[in-house]
């Protein structure tokens, strides 16, 4: 018998050391709680406290009668008061015929918070006693509705139609946040790809780990990359100027297991200006041998309102070298079209090297565009010898 009580104490042991153990490695744990044996998971709120922009409220009203009388025809009723409306959240605006002595009425009322500021809630009671007078009373609850998040935004133009959204999240309230889901809905124009994963086996693994809780005062950044659909990105006049990038979808839950849900309006950024003629390249090589000719896909596109007769020059720099003929008639060119154009060129020195010396010239309006720093190549020497 003392041996079996030995090994069961030990294990109780074990096991108090374990959930200690457990509750100091919480983040949503109040600090020295594990010496009470209690987490702030199981601790209900002392107070009608703050509600938060996004998240649900909801109330239990309970409408009880005191006296020694049967009282009839009861209407309970609950709006609430914003700044700019009163909204009605009671669930039925029909009168309950009668309510006997210690008996009551309850209702439970729900509505998704959707401005800051102060909040009344306001409770009315109206009914007809046993003699036929008519009675009403209210009652009234206040409280505040903070902003949970603050979300900034970053966008960057890549040398192709790609854009990249860099969202910053802050977690701006006094508690830990479990961030359930983080997404970006990306407008008609565009198909979204998160990078906000790395490859893990067969499934991806959050950059941020497997809890992914977010504490007071913390930021967390996502990023998303953004590439037009081929039927817009086929016509480039279209984007241009101001442009619908899409809205950010972000959903939490606090302490008590209360989930919280904000959209962002639709995020807009200015696209960048490409004057009257577009050009990027499609296919060039990362890396190319010293004096080697190597091949480049070029993408002129006329981004102007009228159509153009164009000639192309290609000029030798220092470093780069082209092949081919110099002066090629393009042919006309409407607005929005493009045409993929490939090319030949060689580096006659090592290093990061940038492909520059490319002219085009309008005929019609005699109106010549000059393409420097359009891309850069790296160019290594293919063999380790004095030479090089």
């Amino acid at each position: 018998m003392d041996v079996n009580q030995a090994k069961q104490e030990h294990l109780l042991a074990l096991k108090g050391n374990l959930f200690a153990q457990l509750m100091r490695e919480d983040p949503s744990t109040i600090k020295g709680a594990e010496t009470l044996m209690l987490g702030e998971m199981l601790t209900l709120p002392q107070n009608f406290g703050n509600i938060f922009l996004g998240e649900t409220f909801s109330s239990y009203i309970s409408v009880h009668n005191d006296s020694n009388q049967v009282v009839k025809d009861i209407l309970v009723k609950a709006d609430l008061q914003t700044s700019s409306q009163r909204l009605n959240l009671s669930a039925s605006n029909s009168a309950v015929a009668e309510l006997k002595p210690e008996c009551c009425i309850d209702d439970v009322i729900h509505h998704e918070v959707k401005e800051i500021g102060t909040h009344i809630l306001v409770c009315a009671v109206s009914y007809t006693s046993q003699f036929g007078e008519k009675l009403y009373f209210r009652k009234f609850f206040k409280f505040q509705v903070l902003k949970p998040l603050d979300v900034k935004t970053k966008f960057y133009n890549a040398e192709t139609d790609e854009v990249f959204l860099e969202a910053q999240i802050q977690n701006i309230t006094t508690s830990p946040m479990f961030m359930e889901k983080v997404s970006l809905e990306p407008s008609m124009m565009y198909n979204v790809t998160e990078l906000n994963s790395v490859a893990s086996g067969d499934e991806g693994e959050s950059t941020f780990g497997k809890m992914s809780y977010l504490q007071p005062m913390d930021t967390r950044q996502y990023l998303y990359c953004l590439k037009p659909k081929p039927e817009y990105a086929e016509k480039a006049g279209v984007i241009k100027g101001v442009t619908v990038i899409g809205k950010l979808d972000i959903v939490w839950k606090t302490n008590l297991g209360e989930r919280g849900r904000l959209q962002t309006s639709q995020l807009q950024r200015m696209a960048p200006g490409y004057g009257d003629i577009r050009l990027s390249l499609e296919v060039i090589p990362d890396t190319v041998n010293l004096e080697e000719p190597f091949d480049i896909v070029c993408k002129i596109t006329n981004c102007s309102e009228r159509t153009m007769d164009l000639v192309m020059e290609m000029c030798n720099m220092r470093s780069i070298h082209w092949c081919g003929i110099s002066g090629r008639q393009l042919g006309k060119l409407t607005p929005g079209a493009s045409l993929s154009l490939p090319l030949t060129v060689f580096s006659s020195e090592q290093g990061l090297q940038s492909i520059s010396g490319l002219r085009l010239t309008d005929t019609f309006l005699k109106r010549t565009y000059e393409y420097d720093d359009i891309a850069q190549v790296c160019v290594v020497c293919p063999f380790m010898s004095n030479e090089c």
